[in-house]
């Protein structure tokens, strides 16, 4: 059960970090310790606020952390907030003793090379944090002296997107200590008036209950949480706080006309959601991975939701499902009614659904286009769309043919929907296919309620009231409209169109709103009066007077972005310099500008802008390419390798600065495979499989395992690697090549260099993005325990993109960790410690590894920190989430 697999690493230094949503000190006694020891010994929280400005639909959030040092000594303090995915960072100032030390926006390279310039004199300060399923981390650590105060405040701004009928306003609270004065105030203004407000919180229990105040009336709402420091302990006497969790805002607005206009300062937004509406028959068809990769929880969870979605369809509507894994089936031949009888006996052929096999996403995807295409029941009004899940790459064609081929398929008739399935996936590819034909993608998190996602996913498109909606507005007095032409319009959600007024004497605009109904051609239309609603905005002093400008601003680059990562050549250029000027002249933190924090140590950090994919971060991130070279480590032994998994196989990162390092094992059987590396945007992966010792069948105790086989692939290039102890094979393309241990090999290609050194090592350069080198350690072959077994090292991991993940891949961006209160072991060489990392207080043991590159018989000796518990409390997740069928 067994076995010991070490990951040892050596971590890129960053100052240590040891945070709460806000700010936390670096810990120096990890025993409990009463408040007032807290206080008189270290930084202190004394104020939070979150104070939160919604102007028709638009937030904008302002967080200020005020902290104290009560310490005789400086102190390290952190700012680190949750904020949601959707949104931009538009402002950010640190205020320590009265100096203000500002946040400025700059284009991405630029910004870059300022932070470069300052890492090169040798200082640097950055964190890089994983997001949750809806929010993205924005953290910055900053020395406070003995006595001092500082403030943090952080401004970011979204358009709140209307969902099951309510906006939601999404707050993340966790300050993971007590707070003597913690608020949270909402302030909603509405002109067309507010029908409903709500305020909730995941961990608000019935004491807390009391302190959520709210109110509304006519265009104006009001949301307030204050809890005194004793209601945030979660027990008499307790220093831990209760505050951890989702505090959500949620309301709507009154509907008495179909839309509403909005006019202030040469910028208009139009919102549209009518009411009232008949609901169109659905044609949906449901593509499915069923491959080998979906087996167990995620198969289990598929099929629960989609017994339950087919439950749910109404009698009028038409619906297939086709499975796809290395074959292609469908469950009939085409559109089938959903009467009782039919989803009967679509619910028995789901539960019939096992996992196998590969991947052939562009045939499912195809078969279910085919059967939209040519069925009688999409040519009535219906409104037919498709909704694709899968959870990992396909095997049967490249990711641009099955793009190219849907697009020529589905000619813009029908949105396709992309549910991607966890992270070991290409989301971007899934993102494009679906913007392409006018859908969109969202991911699914395997979680327990992975089928709850699945179904609510559905259920936001479950009820289309219109179809082919277009929005018009006075030629020749509006221009740079935003998105303008909808395929679906959903009950429950809303469309909303901004644009920027050129005619100064236009009086009134009137928006002219055209689409199919479920029974008849519709037209709605409103008009409004520049003056009148601009004046009747105007009054309303204590919001924000721009808002409708941001608004646009907003809504415009995000929708560029979306263009963007479709386009090619020069409609790509040109979407890139018309978001990033926008971007620059508005000052919001988009992926194509930084933000650069220039801090009292003269020291420059950088805050990106994550693109969804893999993991996501919103963080000061250090930016230094890492080179390959060797670094003394404390003067002991070198190192000329960046990562590596070798022997009772041990990762490794060198970090010059901290000397010191990270191990730790994960206990599987042999035969599981291990995913090391994932890179959905240069599409590289490569995964390991475990052996064990020889092992009689009167052996007791745990089973040493080590990496037998090795899968190196690139699925852009059509590249997989093969790497066993007795041969290397080579697929490239259909062209299959074997190679044994014994060759001597020097193959230069252009998007791949294989260099065999006979029965010592492979170096694979993929592409311009990887080095990769496998070391064979061979031993007696008759010896009565041990076999054969492989090495691994990476060379230029910094050319992998930040969405690279996997048990090693995670760590190529930088982590930190503070040790504290060494003392005697269990082992009297080995001391035990507590460690600090990634916001966990750990027990750690001194121990050492190997590092068999330079040395394949010896080795080199490196010291490390084990972590217990399979690693838990440093890698992302639990060790099991990075199991996969295969090694490819």
């Amino acid at each position: 059960m067994g076995r010991h697999i070490l990951f040892y690493i050596l971590l890129a230094l960053i100052p240590a970090l040891v945070t709460s949503d806000f700010i936390i000190e670096q810990f120096r006694n990890i025993k409990k310790r009463s408040a007032s020891d807290v206080h008189t010994k270290g930084i202190e929280i004394y104020w939070v606020k979150i104070d939160c400005k919604v102007t028709s639909r638009f937030s904008r959030n302002v967080i200020t952390s005020r902290a104290v040092n009560r310490a005789s000594v400086s102190k390290e303090a952190f700012f680190e907030v949750e904020i949601p995915k959707t949104a931009f960072i538009s402002n950010f100032t640190m205020t320590i003793d009265g100096v203000i030390y500002p946040g400025t926006i700059k284009e991405k390279e630029v910004a870059q090379q300022q932070y470069q310039k300052a890492v090169s004199s040798g200082k640097t300060a950055g964190l890089v944090k994983a997001s949750g399923r809806k929010t993205e981390k924005f953290s910055v650590s900053v020395n406070i002296a003995a006595a001092s105060k500082v403030i943090f405040e952080l401004t970011y701004e979204e358009l709140l997107k209307r969902s099951f009928g309510k906006y939601e306003l999404f707050i993340k609270v966790n300050p993971k200590q007590l707070v003597n004065k913690y608020e949270i105030e909402a302030d909603i203004f509405e002109p067309q008036g507010i029908s409903s407000l709500e305020a909730e919180g995941t961990f608000i229990d019935n004491e807390l209950l009391p302190v959520v105040k709210k109110s509304f009336s006519g265009k104006k709402g009001h949301v307030s949480f204050s809890p005194t420091i004793d209601q945030q302990r979660t027990c008499d006497n307790c220093t831990n706080s209760l505050l951890q969790g989702d505090f959500v805002i949620k309301y709507d607005v009154n509907r008495d006309s179909s839309s509403s206009l909005q006019i202030v300062n040469g910028y208009f937004v139009h919102f549209f959601a009518p009411k009232d509406l008949a609901h169109f028959p659905k044609d949906i068809v449901f593509v499915i991975d069923v491959s080998g990769s979906m087996s167990g929880r995620k198969i289990e969870q598929t099929k629960e939701a989609l017994l339950k979605i087919v439950e749910d369809l109404k009698e009028d509507d038409h619906f297939n499902l086709i499975l796809f894994e290395s074959d292609v089936t469908p469950w009939k031949d085409g559109l089938i009614k959903a009467t009782p009888e039919n989803v009967t006996e679509a619910k028995e052929f789901i539960r019939t659904i096992t996992s196998m096999g590969g991947t052939s996403l562009n045939g499912g995807l195809l078969k279910g286009i085919e059967i939209l295409n040519v069925s009688e029941s999409v040519h009535r009004r219906s409104a037919p769309f498709i909704i694709m899940l899968t959870d990992g790459q396909p095997t049967d064609t490249s990711t641009s043919v099955i793009q190219q081929n849907a697009k020529n398929a589905i000619q813009g008739k029908y949105p396709l929907y992309n549910l991607g399935f966890g992270y070991d996936l290409d989301y971007a590819f899934l993102e494009n296919l679906a913007r392409e034909n006018n859908g969109l993608a969202r991911r699914i998190y395997e979680d327990s309620d992975s089928a709850l996602q699945l179904q609510g996913f559905y259920d936001e498109v479950a009820n289309p009231l219109l179809t082919e909606v277009a929005l018009q507005y006075p030629e020749n007095a509006i221009s740079d409209l935003t998105q303008n032409s909808f395929k679906h319009y959903y009950g429950g959600s809303e469309i909303v169109v901004a644009g920027r007024i050129t005619d100064n004497d236009l009086n009134s605009i009137t928006a002219e709103v055209k689409a199919k109904g479920a029974e008849d051609d519709l037209t709605f239309t409103e008009q409004a009066g520049v003056e009148e609603t601009a004046k009747a905005l105007e009054e309303q002093k204590y919001i924000f007077g721009d808002y409708i400008e941001r608004l646009w601003a907003y809504l415009t680059i995000q929708q560029l972005l979306e263009k963007r990562s479709i386009a090619t050549g020069y409609e790509k250029g040109n979407l890139t310099a018309q978001a990033l000027e926008m971007s620059l002249k508005y000052k919001f933190v988009t992926p194509l500008t930084s933000m650069v924090v220039t801090k009292p140590e003269d020291e420059d950090a950088v805050a990106d802008k994550p693109v969804e994919g893999t993991n996501v971060f919103y963080s000061i991130r250090k930016l230094t390419n890492q080179p390959d070279l060797a670094l003394s480590l404390g003067g002991k032994f070198k190192i000329n390798i960046l990562f590596h998994v070798d022997g009772d196989p041990h990762f490794i990162i060198a970090v010059p600065q901290k000397e010191d390092a990270l191990c730790f094992n994960i206990n599987e059987d042999p035969g599981t495979v291990l995913n090391l590396i994932r890179d959905p945007v240069t599409g590289i992966t490569v995964n390991g499989e475990l052996i064990g010792d020889k092992k009689s069948i009167n052996d007791v105790g745990p089973q040493n395992t080590y990496f037998g086989k090795l899968g190196i692939a690139n699925i852009h290039l059509n590249i997989s690697l093969e790497i066993t102890t007795e041969e290397i094979v080579l697929q490239n393309g259909i062209k299959r090549t074997v190679f044994k241990w014994l060759d001597e090999v020097i193959l230069q290609q252009p998007s791949l260099t294989l260099i065999i050194k006979r029965k010592r090592s492979l170096e694979v350069s993929v592409g311009n993005e990887a080095k990769f080198v496998v070391v064979l350690h061979q031993v007696w072959k008759k010896h009565p325990l041990h076999r054969d077994f492989l090495g691994f090292y990476t060379m230029n991991n910094h050319r992998l993109s930040e969405q690279t993940h996997g048990l090693l891949g995670q760590f190529f961006r930088s982590i930190d960790f503070s040790i504290l209160e060494i003392h005697p072991g269990s082992d009297p060489e080995k001391p035990d410690a507590t460690m600090i990392v990634k916001s966990n207080l750990l027990t750690v043991t001194r121990g050492w590894q190997k590092d068999y590159k330079d040395d394949v018989r010896h080795g080199v000796n490196v010291p490390c920190w084990f972590i217990h518990n399979n690693g838990e409390g440093l890698i992302d997740g639990v060790h099991t989430d990075y199991i996969v069928p295969s090694i490819f």
